[in-house]
């Protein structure tokens, strides 16, 4: 996922409360930081990880959660750091210093990396209906050329 979410168990990992909630079905806690091999650990399969627990290394599948951050607005897909999490040490002043672009590539760049860890396939949830449909468009053109 990205970095919409506050990490609040990071310092009890085992409270019954949750990092990541999305409408009333969805909940999930960030990864534990109990290992260095958490991406690939048997018990991490219902955590979910950033950009640094899965950069560098390739699944066959990956889920993909693009948060409010990242959404489609008037016929083009924008950024909005005030959407990321305040605990998102890599946008830390940017906003405030009028670095808009140096954050929009930042917040495009943590999906990207994100999108191509899976091998064999990539789930996505937007946030964002509108981004949602509209990836659904465009991958549903690319798949109708490659049936050509």
């Amino acid at each position: 996922a990205g970095y919409c979410y506050d990490w609040v168990t990071k310092n009890n990992p085992n409270a019954d409360v949750y990092d990541i909630k999305i409408g009333d079905d969805f909940k999930a806690k960030w990864n534990f930081s109990n290992t260095s091999t958490w991406a690939i650990d048997q018990d991490s399969f219902d955590q979910v990880g950033c950009i640094h627990t899965a950069q560098g290394l390739e699944f066959d599948y990956i889920g993909v959660i693009i948060g409010k951050d990242l959404r489609y607005e008037n016929g083009r897909v924008i950024t909005d750091p005030t959407k990321r999490s305040n605990q998102d040490a890599s946008l830390k002043g940017m906003y405030r210093n009028n670095q808009h672009e140096e954050a929009d590539t930042i917040i495009r760049n943590t999906y990207k990396t994100l999108l191509t860890r899976g091998q064999k396939g990539c789930y996505i949830y937007c946030e964002d209906e509108e981004l949602n449909e509209y990836f659904k468009k465009r991958i549903s053109h690319i798949n109708n050329i490659k049936a050509k």
